[in-house]
């Protein structure tokens, strides 16, 4: 599928850097597993750290830390109301904006805690999700943006030889 050009250029101030990708999700939930995806399909092949954090992200902040990141980028299936499949980029202070994704509350816990122990970004890479009742299949949008964000993050985070 390819890199995304325009998510690349959005993200492009973090090539090189100490990262943290971390998927939020629940694989059985439909469109909900893209944040869990994304990081199967990342092992191995970037230089940031990879961590499926499932549906509790705030079961994850220690090893976070210990990793003292420059940014942490958070993907998750998000309802931003937006056609299904699209990426979107939000910054922590955007969050409150949108009806985000059952893991709402704990995301701003997460980056409040996270913050409270090191300064770092965070951003949240929200994929817009289509469907996401309990035993939904994951919908060809959301597949679609999960190879495109695999694609740009490998790009970005290139692993050094």
């Amino acid at each position: 599928m390819g890199a995304d050009r325009l998510l690349l250029e959005s993200l492009a101030r973090w090539h090189g850097s100490k990262a943290v990708i971390l998927g939020i999700g629940n694989t059985l939930k439909g469109d909900d597993a893209a944040g869990p995806l994304v990081c199967e399909r990342l092992a191995g092949k970037v230089s940031a750290k990879v961590i499926d954090a499932g549906s509790t992200p705030e079961n994850y902040i220690r090893p976070i830390l210990e990793t003292t990141p420059d940014v942490l980028l958070m993907v998750d299936a998000v309802d931003l109301g937006g056609e299904p499949g699209q990426i979107h980029v939000c910054a922590p202070e955007q969050l409150h904006r949108f009806a985000l994704s059952t893991h709402a509350l704990s995301l701003h816990l997460l980056i409040d805690m996270i913050r409270r122990e090191r300064e770092l970004d965070v951003y949240l890479i929200g994929i817009q999700a289509d469907r996401m009742r309990f035993g939904d299949s994951l919908s060809p949008a959301v597949q679609d943006a999960v190879e495109t964000l695999v694609d740009t993050l490998i790009e970005l985070f290139k692993p050094t030889e």
